[in-house]
């Protein structure tokens, strides 16, 4: 069942569907919207599913508003010597080789 509803878009936002209805990947505006309204529904219930995808990318998008100070440091160096640390526990532990 479809229900009637109308919506208020910034120029952006209107810009942009008409963009894609232009381009061919939907055939109105309403269908963006449409589309748009379901793929967000799709990632909180994913995310009520406890999708590690989507726990992933909430995370990531929360630490990426934290002031720069705030940021973990970066060493790539380190991070792999902890991984590689991490792989011969689990060696140890299964008698596997991974």
């Amino acid at each position: 069942m479809n229900v009637k509803n109308s919506f208020t878009l910034s120029e952006r936002s209107l810009r942009l569907a008409e963009k894609l209805v232009e381009d061919g990947q939907f055939p109105s505006v309403e269908k963006v919207l449409e589309a748009g309204i379901e793929s967000l529904l799709r990632d909180e219930e994913s995310s009520a599913h406890e999708d590690p995808l989507i726990g992933m990318k909430d995370e990531i998008r929360r630490r990426a508003k934290l002031p720069r100070d705030q940021w973990l440091p970066w060493d790539g160096d380190e991070m792999a010597a902890r991984v590689r640390e991490q792989l011969a526990e689990k060696r140890r532990i299964n008698g596997t080789d991974l």
